[in-house]
């Protein structure tokens, strides 16, 4: 049977934490919110580089659509607790989206983002990969760069959406977008595609197999266990819009599907264990929000955990430190979209 825990909390500034629970700081869940302003702020990761935390996410108007040129913010921090904006990118006449966060094998901080261009009827005109690196310090990044896609793939409209890597080299899905149509409802359910691709150094990505999955699939997370299995949590957007948990051995040519009984949007996961995984996501229902569940490998749900969110929210970055998970996401309950930062003691997670 699932377990569920609702954090109901007060913030009262951006600097102050919710906690819920009882007894010593370990057995606390905390909430921080860590940016806070104008900013229509959402879609977030969360990387540790040279023992800091690295927090990105889009910065624009609203959360997606004509010339609404989105800009990726980047925030560190040393504790978890103050933070600094170190980065604001950009491109002209292009909205960079979902930046997501990984160490490189050269030691820089690497930005994977989406470039979009979407027309006066909020159909994407143009998508494409681009990537940013920092120095060693990770004080400053880079312009932007489109990344070279396999021609194999025949690139159209493609984005990689995270890359995660293992033994040097990066692995990361590109969902592509054959046709797209504000009424999704009404697209063919291969209209979309799902590859897996490798880079060796973040900035050209060639082939390594296609997922066969329909109904649209898109927002893709890839991990690896310690045998260096590939597991792949996918998002899905049409027929019954449940997700769906993917595996493949070396060299990830073969493929094994696992459909779940629940949505991903922002879909993101780690393994707690040989035999646990936690999958932040956000939750659909009659109030949405972030949650995270835990699963066993099979992604049948444990127990679940809904942060504090509502309304336009979601998109989890997650890292292990210090006996904690940690996760940022980005939520508008509180009015304008804003970035918050949660703790959760492993403990709590079993």
């Amino acid at each position: 049977m699932r377990q569920k825990i609702t954090l109901l909390m007060l913030f009262y500034s951006c600097l102050s934490f919710a906690q819920t629970g009882d007894g010593p700081d370990m057995d606390l869940i905390n909430v921080i919110k860590i940016h806070d302003t104008e900013e229509y702020s959402a879609f977030t990761d969360l990387q540790r580089f040279n023992n800091a935390f690295y927090c990105s996410f889009r910065v624009g108007t609203k959360h997606a659509g004509y010339e609404d040129f989105g800009k990726v913010r980047i925030i560190k921090s040393a504790d978890g607790v103050n933070w600094k904006s170190i980065a604001l990118l950009e491109v002209d006449n292009l909205d960079l989206r979902d930046p997501k966060l990984s160490i490189s094998p050269d030691g820089q901080i690497m930005v994977i983002m989406a470039g979009a261009i979407f027309d006066a009827d909020n159909r994407v005109r143009d998508l494409y990969p681009m990537v940013s690196f920092s120095n060693r310090s990770g004080d400053t990044f880079g312009e932007p760069q489109k990344v070279d896609l396999d021609p194999g793939i025949s690139p159209s409209k493609d984005w990689i959406w995270r890359v995660t890597w293992n033994d040097n080299v990066g692995y990361g899905i590109d969902y592509q977008l054959k046709t797209d149509n504000k009424n999704r409802s009404k697209l063919d359910k291969d209209a979309w595609l799902l590859y897996l691709l490798k880079t060796n150094d973040g900035k050209s990505f060639e082939k390594v197999s296609q997922l066969k999955i329909d109904h649209l699939p898109n927002e893709s997370t890839v991990r690896f266990d310690k045998r260096k299995k590939l597991y792949a949590l996918v998002r899905r957007e049409s027929g019954d819009k449940m997700g769906v948990l993917a595996k493949s051995s070396y060299p990830y040519t073969n493929w094994k599907y696992t459909n779940l009984d629940f949505r991903l949007g922002g879909p993101n996961f780690l393994f707690l264990n040989n035999s646990r995984l936690v999958i932040g996501t956000r939750k659909y229902g009659e109030k949405v929000s972030t949650s995270l569940l835990v699963t066993n490998l099979e992604g049948k749900a444990l127990k679940e955990i809904e942060l504090p969110s509502g309304g336009d929210n979601s998109y989890p970055g997650m890292l292990i430190h210090d006996k904690k998970l940690w996760v940022s996401y980005y939520s508008s309950h509180e009015g304008n979209p804003s970035i918050y930062l949660a703790q959760i003691p492993l403990n709590k997670l079993k």
